[in-house]
């Protein structure tokens, strides 16, 4: 051992960690200052709805989110991180607007414990916002590196895959579906984290081999298309994941990987005939999947028809349009809507597939564009992000990240209102869900961890490895 590496670890957490010198966030401060007035508004709006009276509908549990958030702020500033000021408070409001929604419903609809001390629906949320907090703001902190995402991709991909194929083996069946992995009382859908294992492996991957999808040709009739040999590792595993997702019968984890694959493809390569083949394949698989599986087709034939069983199989989707008819342009007010039908909400499973049909009644068609414009700053911020990044690893990251949020979003939305059929997919930030909002947090946290102007820089492009290795091997 020399000198110089006996005397590197006593300099080596400096090195990593970075000189830490609080640094204060005012445009952040502003922001959560303005979320939580409109928080607070809309939790006393919803008392005098419920109850008539004036007063917060639940005090404490406002209290303990909006602390998270105060504590998430200030453990920012502490940290000296010069991150994004504007996700926070984005997805903080979204977070707030999910749990008046969820103390707004029926507490019975979800329950966690027994006896006195068991939760109800917004008590259940409140825990899971406040630890998708927590994560968010720890790997912001945290994460000053992304070697252990670009350097273990493969790890990544089968980590993936393999917990995927143990929820098909062992997983249980909710509602026909097996999406859910159990530990002990607590279950997880691990489909919400594949999301951000494709994500990551797809921008290591693309960014590795950019240059070669680019610049070379392999002809197919009149198409142009990237060499295949260096497509196929990244469509076998986009195809794989396709595959165990459509035999679960999870089409809206399917509709949404495909998305965000042929949106990076084209990101990364700007090839046009991508996308083109891309959709092509996708109505070509629908079509497929329609006259193989009855599921599909029934999904199909409810959204081209609601109203041809409205009291059976379209029961959900015209309910859902009439609840968005009742709110109209302002809506009925937090607390005013969802009128019961023998005794029960109008709209089953409305916490998790339909929380923008039950706003929509509530908040109007004002409330629904206001909730879909806070989606478009996230998904804005992502792209500035990925635009500034320092590397293609890094901008392919942060475009995958931000098209994660927006895509489902948009599907969950386009289901609501019929305008694609309704698939299984959750409202990020919005719908309840442990997994779902876990999962979106450690988007929204590496989308934070990127986005800082003081983060270690990238490593310098290797010529002994990838692409510049063969080509100056061929020169020699």
């Amino acid at each position: 051992m020399t000198a110089a590496s006996r005397r590197a670890p006593a300099n080596a957490l400096p090195r990593i960690l970075g000189p830490i010198r609080p640094r204060p966030r005012w445009t952040e401060a502003r922001l959560l200052a303005l979320a939580a007035i409109a928080l607070v508004v809309g939790s006393v709006s919803l008392r005098l709805g419920l109850e008539g009276e004036f007063g917060l509908a639940n005090a404490a549990g406002l209290g303990i989110y909006l602390g998270a958030l105060g504590l998430a702020h200030l453990a920012q500033v502490l940290a000296g991180r010069r991150t994004d000021q504007v996700l926070l408070p984005v997805v903080g409001l979204l977070g707030g607007i999910s749990l008046l929604l969820m103390q707004r419903l029926p507490q019975g609809l979800v329950t966690l414990g027994e006896g006195e001390a068991a939760l109800g629906l917004g008590d259940v949320q409140l825990v899971w916002l406040v630890l998708g907090i927590a994560v968010t703001t720890t790997i912001a902190i945290v994460v000053r590196s992304d070697a252990w995402l670009r350097r273990y991709k493969y790890t990544w991909a089968a980590v993936g895959i393999a917990l995927l194929l143990l929820t098909f083996i062992f997983g249980a069946d909710v509602a026909g579906q097996r999406l859910t992995l159990r530990l002990g009382p607590i279950g997880g859908q691990p489909s919400e984290l594949l999301k951000v294992i494709l994500v990551v492996f797809l921008a290591g991957y693309l960014s590795e081999n950019r240059p070669l999808l680019i610049e070379q040709d392999t002809r197919l009739g009149p198409l142009r298309l990237p060499p295949l040999p260096y497509l196929a590792p990244m469509v076998a595993m986009w195809a794989i994941a396709l595959g165990i997702v459509v035999i679960q019968r999870d089409l809206g984890a399917a509709l949404l990987f495909f998305a965000v694959f042929l949106a990076l493809t084209y990101a990364a390569t700007g090839r046009l005939s991508l996308v083109v083949i891309g959709l092509v394949l996708f109505l070509a698989g629908s079509a497929l999947m329609a006259n193989l599986f009855e599921h599909v087709r029934d999904r199909i034939d409810i959204w081209l028809d609601p109203f041809a069983d409205p009291l059976g199989a379209g029961y959900q989707i015209v309910q859902s349009l009439h609840a968005f008819a009742r709110g109209g342009l302002l809506g009925t007010g937090l607390g005013n809507g969802l009128p019961m039908v023998g005794g029960r909400l109008p709209i089953p499973e409305i916490h998790t597939d339909f929380p923008l049909a039950a706003l929509g009644e509530e908040l109007g068609l004002v409330g629904v564009i206001a909730i879909l414009g806070l989606y478009f700053v996230v998904i804005q911020r992502g792209l500035r992000i990925g635009a500034s990044a320092a590397d293609d690893f890094r901008a392919i990251l942060a475009t995958g990240l931000a098209l994660i949020v927006g895509v489902q979003a948009f599907i969950i939305a386009a289901g609501n209102l019929k305008v694609l059929p309704l698939t299984g997919v959750t409202l990020p930030f919005v719908s309840y869900g442990g997994s779902s909002l876990l999962a979106n947090a450690v988007v929204v946290g590496l989308l934070l961890a990127l986005s800082d102007r003081g983060v270690e820089p990238p490593p310098p492009p290797s010529s002994a490895t990838g692409w510049r290795r063969r080509i100056q091997r061929g020169s020699a």
